[in-house]
């Protein structure tokens, strides 16, 4: 029903900057939140960053002042852009979405997860 394309994921160096892609497709109606978490190895998955339908924005701590979420609508896409970056960043990095189908309704979706490495 709704497959979620993520991509930007990499090997950068500390303090070093990666922009994240997560692109949705199949039968959507609307798309609410959209959002981004990370799973470190050994640790539970957590929340990096949330943007609503209207645009508003939640930051984990970890991401403030850091990271930056944005969306286009159009494109059905988040973005999370990444600077300043450090060794305890690296994660596999999820897209969530939550999408409105016809079939399904209101639900969740989860994309495959991308990793990002950061090197000291």
């Amino acid at each position: 029903q709704v497959q979620l394309v993520e991509s930007g994921g990499g090997l950068v160096q500390a303090g070093g900057s990666l922009r994240l892609s997560c692109a949705a497709s199949g039968s959507i109606f609307s798309i609410n939140a959209m959002g981004w978490y990370r799973q470190a190895s050994g640790k539970q998955r957590e929340l990096v960053a949330v943007i609503t339908s209207g645009g508003r924005t939640n930051y984990a701590d970890s991401a403030k002042g850091r990271f930056t979420i944005s969306r286009d609508n159009a494109k059905n896409t988040v973005y999370l852009q990444m600077n300043s970056l450090k060794p305890e960043d690296t994660a596999v990095y999820f897209c969530n979405v939550d999408a409105w189908t016809l079939l399904a309704g209101t639900r969740d979706y989860w994309g495959q997860g991308t990793q990002v490495t950061i090197s000291s």
